[in-house]
């Protein structure tokens, strides 16, 4: 089978580039990260106004009725620059929880919505700015302390008396987006960084041993988008298929990251440079709504 986005589809995806590419993103999320939300809520405001959080919302709720495919290119998109908040929980997983008029006003951007299903995921993505945190069940809870993590943007919470449920199929299928759109930017990224640090009168990526690791990253990227896109359209095997794309896209992302410290070198490490955003944020996402372990497994059912 031969799978094209649609002309709609492509133009959605570059309409997000362009507004998120002169958005400043990276400065949304260390504000977000410091507990300063305004930059980031202006940002989700502007995704609003573009239709990504009424994609899944049906069209008598002020939605678009929109399916997983096009949720696909939103996140993929929403990944390559690093847009803080509970995107997945709002946008992929709240719209079948809400009903009503917090139903129409999380299509218009106007409420934020963060999920908690454990034990694949026990806690709630920043409880202190959502309007409303709910389980898979619909229940709506009030989340407790923070907890540490990883990546400083994703601000997490304890959520009691939350009811056990399966993962969401279409929080998987968004995070993988997300892995793979990161992963893309640390390529481009490392690739336009090879092509302008000179070194013995060279440019670095004119070495052979720098073009093999890009090569590896974009060869690994682009086996996972297939596997994305075609999880999107699956239909009985939706759940395993999604599993695979989010183990591959994760994998991929990895990589991608790994290769970016190594081709940045000591720059990569300073918090002052957009690439720490990224590592961070892969290595979060990695284990985001199931871990590698639980989706190789799920796979393999």
């Amino acid at each position: 089978m031969r799978f094209l986005l649609s002309p709609e589809q492509r133009q959605f995806s570059a309409t997000l580039h362009d507004l998120l590419g002169g958005a400043d993103t990276a400065a949304a999320a260390r504000a977000w990260a410091a507990g300063e939300h305004d930059r980031g809520l202006k940002l989700w405001r502007a995704l609003a106004d573009v239709g990504v959080f009424a994609l899944l919302v049906p069209e008598e709720h002020g939605g678009l009725g929109a399916g997983p495919v096009d949720l696909v290119v939103a996140f993929e998109a929403l990944g390559y620059h690093a847009v803080p908040g509970p995107l997945v929980e709002s946008a992929a997983v709240a719209p079948a929880l809400l009903t009503g008029e917090k139903l129409t006003a999380l299509a218009e951007g106007d409420l934020l919505a963060t999920v908690v299903a454990p034990p694949e995921v026990p806690l709630a993505l920043d409880a202190d700015v959502a309007g409303v945190v709910l389980d898979l069940t619909g229940a709506e809870l009030t989340a407790a302390e923070p907890v540490r993590s990883i990546d400083p943007v994703r601000r997490l919470f304890r959520v009691p008396g939350a009811a056990a449920a399966p993962v969401s199929d279409l929080g998987v299928l968004s995070v993988a987006a997300q892995l793979l759109g990161a992963g893309q930017w640390l390529l481009d990224t490392s690739v336009a960084y090879a092509q302008q640090r000179r070194q013995y009168g060279r440019a670095i990526g004119e070495y052979q041993a720098i073009k093999h690791l890009l090569a590896d990253v974009a060869t690994r990227l682009e086996l996972a988008r297939p596997l994305l896109y075609g999880a999107a359209v699956a239909g009985e095997t939706f759940a395993r298929d999604v599993s695979a794309a989010k183990v591959m896209a994760g994998d991929a992302a990895s990589l991608a990251a790994r290769t970016a410290l190594q081709v940045h070198g000591a720059i990569g490490y300073t918090a002052e440079h957009d690439l720490g955003l990224r590592l961070t944020k892969v290595r979060a996402l990695a284990g985001a709504w199931g871990t590698g372990a639980f989706h190789r497994a799920r796979v393999l059912r």
